[in-house]
């Protein structure tokens, strides 16, 4: 049966979000396994085998069941790919309290959201897509509106911060995952004078905090403190 069969015959349950459907259909036997079972297996494939390796048969064979059974919790792998992403970024708690510096707490943010990418490289290709948005990841933008409230500033220049903000931890998840490295060997250079006097200027200074955290920092502080202050 296909995916959109399935979903047709659930009537407008399918058409929720996840998060907001029941724990599964109200057709069927009796459940063998549960929604939270079947995340936890697709994260573990997930993790060792990219995100490919993730479809229900699979996830089913590592559950040691059919493939069939489980749209009887989920409609789609959408719906898993959903569930596996809000799992993952609710590892990002606890969050910071409520007091210190907004743009120290910003950062740590960052940092979380850099080791998450870290331990689950397959979120780079999964956060850019159209879905809908849970729990887990409501609260993470609930935090950041929280920890910018001293900000002064109109709500959607918050929004738009946090946004670049996510968007630039993952360019910097993708390079490490990458590891690309800038290899000029055996090529002449003559041509191009300019890349020859900066390889050839000694190496600067250690900087006191790390590129990462600079370019955070002075992300946020550009577009939240430049703008103009809400009323009131």
């Amino acid at each position: 049966m296909s995916d959109s069969a399935r979903r047709a015959g659930d009537g407008d349950t399918a058409r929720q979000p996840i998060w907001a459907r029941p724990e599964r259909g109200s057709r069927g036997p009796a459940p063998a396994h549960s929604r939270d079972a079947i995340v936890v297996a697709a994260i573990a494939l997930a993790d060792t085998d990219g995100l490919a390796a993730v479809s229900m048969r699979a996830v089913a064979g590592a559950l040691g069941t059919g493939a069939g059974s489980l749209y009887r919790y989920l409609s789609s792998r959408d719906d898993l790919l959903d569930l596996m992403t809000d799992r993952v970024v609710g590892e990002l708690r606890p969050y910071p309290p409520a007091t210190g510096d907004w743009l120290d707490a910003m950062v740590l943010l960052g940092r979380r959201q850099l080791a998450l990418f870290r331990a689950h490289p397959w979120l780079l290709d999964v956060i850019h897509r159209t879905s809908g948005i849970g729990p887990e990841s409501l609260a993470w933008f609930d935090t950041c509106l929280r920890i910018l409230e001293p900000v002064r500033c109109a709500a959607s220049a918050k929004f738009e911060a946090i946004a670049m903000m996510t968007g630039t931890v993952s360019l910097f998840a993708r390079r490490e995952a990458t590891a690309e490295t800038f290899d000029l060997a055996g090529i002449d250079l003559a041509a191009y004078p300019h890349l020859v006097a900066a390889f050839s200027q000694p190496s600067a200074p250690a900087p006191r905090t790390d590129l990462f955290e600079r370019t955070v920092r002075s992300l946020l502080a550009g577009l939240l403190l430049a703008q103009p202050r809400e009323a009131g």
